[in-house]
């Protein structure tokens, strides 16, 4: 078995070989959106139970058809709900099109022009699903208190925003993360605000478990290509992590060795 083979992202209890998490929305057409998938390498990817069709309506084409979950794990949100009790209503029909699927990713937004995380509804709705047996994955904002709320409920990861969602501008707070990150005994998955590979490798370098992400891929101008891109920026900056950086300086520190030199 390799290092990277080793290396492996767990949530609620299952391993997984990626830890580049997509989502399935914006591509032109169903095609596109397995060919980006496969890029990408990802293991997980997201549906937005309230936008694409996976059996709710039987007469149309179903995602399931191009990723089915023999071969992927899909993962239902809830885009698009601004309560706790749509958000709970929707992953509870999510479990029912899906056969009993638990795993579930929640998201209660406040407002339709930031799209930030409604905590109080988000921390409501966690609470439902978790009694009622969903192993919750919740995007949340990028305040640590709230994410140790969450994981004390019982959520099974952490998915606190870089920047806005969809907005591409990357890690605008890479100290709350790193709080997040420090305090964290589930895994933290970065959701939402990655622009381009870069974005990811700084992600993953800075600790977090992996990287959930839709708008930038199937918004490049090369869907495929830059899921590809984004594949390699994840596994650059997992390796840079694990590798360990060197400490920052304020002060130069020569490239060759000094002992030995010739006077």
């Amino acid at each position: 078995m390799t290092e990277a083979n080793k290396d492996l992202l767990t949530i609620a209890g299952k391993q997984y070989q990626s830890r580049l998490l997509v989502g399935s929305g914006k591509y032109k057409d169903l095609q596109q959106t397995r060919e980006a998938t496969d890029a990408a390498g990802a293991d997980i990817i997201t549906v937005a139970i309230r936008r694409v069709n996976i059996g709710q309506d039987p007469k149309a084409p179903s995602l399931l058809d191009v990723l089915p979950p023999s071969e992927y794990t899909i993962l239902p949100n809830t885009a698009g709900c601004y309560t706790a009790k749509d958000a709970v209503y929707t992953l509870q029909m999510a479990r029912e099109l899906l056969n009993g699927h638990k795993l579930v990713k929640l998201e209660v937004l406040g407002d339709e022009k930031t799209l930030f995380p409604n905590m109080p509804e988000t921390l409501a709705a966690a609470a439902t699903l978790v009694r009622e047996g969903f192993d919750v994955m919740v995007y949340c904002s990028d305040d640590p208190i709230q994410a140790r709320m969450l994981e004390d409920i019982g959520c099974v990861a952490v998915m606190p925003l870089a920047s806005l969602i969809g907005s591409g501008m990357g890690i605008l707070n890479p100290w709350n993360l790193s709080l997040i990150i420090e305090q964290a005994k589930v895994p933290v998955l970065v959701d939402a605000g990655v622009g381009t590979a870069s974005d990811a490798a700084i992600t993953m370098e800075l600790g977090c478990d992996g990287v959930l992400m839709n708008t930038a891929i199937a918004g490049a101008q090369d869907p495929v290509r830059m899921a590809r891109a984004m594949r390699l920026g994840v596994q650059a900056g997992r390796e840079a992590y694990l590798a360990g950086r060197i400490p920052r300086r304020f002060a130069a520190s020569p490239s060759s060795p000094m002992a030995g030199r010739l006077a």
